[in-house]
Parts: structure tokens; sequence; C-alpha cells
């Protein structure tokens, strides 16, 4: 803070900077809540297309009328749906780790690093996490799991380009998402764009299947084989595209959701690692760093961090400076961090010092 502002003033500004963290859990509260009613709407959709349009599309098929009509439990669905969120709540951090090479080390094989998270965990007032590295030429950092039990993950090539200072900044940045809990609902906010994605990707192969069945030649016979050709054709096609375009709606619906979230918490743990380390100036410094070192990633490397787990990046890959076709989870929907160089404007003015 400027030691220019008057004193009355500067309890006042302390307050408004922690304003924002409230308006973090209001934000978290409300994700949560669509977390868990995303997937019922998911299933009542299809229950409801199932009654309107596969029924009457089986009666065609079969030639003959049906009774009754789908119906699924909403106490078993509320038990599979929070089950399947447990399961993901509890496996779900070790899971990304895996998923980017990350191998949790002991005070033997990196004590400074220990002796730093364990300090700014003391200063930050949550348990001290485990830690984990990843060896990777990308210059990262992410935290998973719980206050009580997660772990903050650095790779080497971050331990590399930043100093001492830099890197307690960003340590203390991973560990005000573990305080603030985000760290936790984002994982869990990824199992349903997990599961549409998969089905989606499903559909569109059984489309795909078909058409190339059909261009080259499928079914023989009379008028018989031919109406089953048909019937099957339009039964396939008309299954398929519906949970496509179900799927499609509710992964888009679910990505653009975790994608918001992670914008905002991005600030909120900023906000929190400038005050863990009274240095905001250290935090802007690395981010720096770590935004200017992007482009001379490896695509190796970044094809391996890109996917899911790119919201958790305290850096984002959206920086990469090359065009690769395969690289498009960030290029449809909002970019998961804000600008970096927003970010390192409001550091800056926090640390006093001008842009």
């Amino acid at each position: 803070m400027s030691p220019s502002i008057p004193a009355p003033f500067r309890s006042w500004l302390r307050s408004a900077r922690l304003a924002p963290d409230q308006r973090l859990r209001a934000r978290m509260l409300i994700a949560t809540g669509l977390v868990v009613l995303l997937p019922f709407a998911f299933v009542y959709t299809f229950v409801f297309l199932i009654n309107t349009v596969g029924l009457p599309l089986l009666e065609w098929a079969a030639e003959r009328p049906y009774t009754g009509e789908v119906y699924v439990d909403p106490v078993l669905l509320a038990v599979v749906v929070l089950g399947g969120l447990a399961v993901q709540y509890r496996y779900g951090p070790n899971a990304v780790l895996r998923s980017v090479g990350g191998r949790r080390v002991s005070p033997d094989e990196y004590p400074e690093l220990h002796a730093a998270v364990t300090r700014l965990a003391a200063q930050a007032d949550v348990p001290k996490p485990d830690v984990a590295v990843a060896r990777t030429q990308l210059p990262n950092a992410f935290a998973v799991g719980t206050p009580g039990d997660g772990a903050v993950v650095v790779t080497t090539a971050l331990l590399e380009r930043l100093d001492e200072d830099e890197r307690d900044a960003v340590l203390a940045h991973e560990l005000a998402h573990l305080k603030n809990r985000d760290a936790s609902l984002m994982t869990v906010a990824w199992v349903l764009p997990t599961i549409t994605y998969l089905l989606a990707v499903l559909a569109f192969y059984v489309l795909y299947g078909l058409v190339q069945l059909l261009r080259f030649g499928g079914g023989s016979g009379g008028d018989r084989d031919g109406r089953a050709l048909a019937v099957g054709v339009v039964v396939i096609s008309v299954s398929a595209l519906l949970t496509l375009t179900v799927s499609a709606m509710f992964w888009a619906g679910s990505v653009l959701i975790h994608r918001v979230l992670s914008r905002y918490r991005e600030y909120a743990a900023d906000r929190a690692a400038a005050e863990i380390t009274g240095s905001p100036a250290a935090l802007a410094s690395a981010l720096e760093t770590l935004d200017e070192s992007m482009p001379e990633v490896p695509e190796r490397d970044l094809r391996e961090f890109d996917g899911g787990a790119e919201a958790l990046y305290i850096a984002p890959l959206e920086s990469r400076a090359f065009g690769d076709e395969e690289l498009v989870s960030t290029d449809v929907f909002p970019e998961t961090h804000p600008p970096t160089r927003d970010r390192i404007a409001r550091l800056r003015e926090l640390a006093g010092e001008t842009a």
C-alpha cells in the first residue's frame, strides 16, 4: 500500500480488498449447486427425449404400440450422482497429478521447497500440504485437494526459472487456492464435462460408422431387408444425433461454468498470495517470467498439460506463441485465466508501483 494514502482510509482499503473473497465464496456456492444439479438435468433430459421421441420411434420400427414410459427414481439418481462426485472428490486429485506426470516428493529430495511450503502454510494458516514435482520444460504450478489433504504441484522448469521470492509467491498463490477450497471444487466440477464429452465422441463415431457402412453398401435383399435397413438407419441416426446434441450442450454449459469460476478464483488467489508474502511485486514478476517463457516450451510438453487440468495452473497455456490445430481446448470457450497483463497490473497497483 502506498504510504501517501491517509491512515484513516487504510483499514477501509484493507477490508475492501477482502470483500472479493466473499464474492468468490458466493460464486463457489452457485457453481457447487450447478455442479450437483446439471447431472440431474442431463439424465432427465434424456428421459424426456426417450419418452417423447425414442418410444414413438420404436413403435414405428416394430409396427406395434408400446405402453408405459421410462422412469428414473430420483433417489437412486441422487445416490449415483452424489456418489460419483464423492469419488471424484476423493480420487480426482491423484488422477490429475498422474495426468501431468507429477510425483509426491520427500523433504530429503527437495529440502528447500518443503521448507518454503511449511513456512508459507503457517503464514497462510493452512495445514502443510504434500509437495509434488512434475518433470517438464513447462514452467507452471497448481494445487489439488483440500486444505487438510491437498498437494501443491510445481514443475522442474518453474523451479529453474524463478528466484526464491518469485517461487515463494507462486507457492503462496497455490496455498491460497487450498485455503479458499476452490481447488477441490475445480476437480469435482470436471466430472460432467468428462462424461458428456465421452458420450458425444461415442455418438459421433456411431454416426461416422453408419455413414461409412452405407457408403460402401450395407444391406441387401428384397423389400423386407430393405425396410429393416431403413428402420435401423433411422433409429440409429436419430438416437446418435440426439445423444450428440444433448451431450454437446451439457458439455458446453459445464465447461463454461468451470472456466468462468477458474477466471475469478485467480484474482482472489493473487490477492491472497500478496497478503501472505507481503510482496505483490514478487508474484507479478513470477507471472511475467512464466508468461514470457511459455512460447519457448516444446509442443510435446504443452500437449501433456493441455486438457481438463489447464484451468488449475497458475499460468495459462493460452500464451503459447505457435499454431497447432491439435491444441484446440482453449480456443472455443473463454480463456481459463484472466489476462496475465491484467493480473500483473493489479499486483503492481497493490505494491504501489506503476504498470
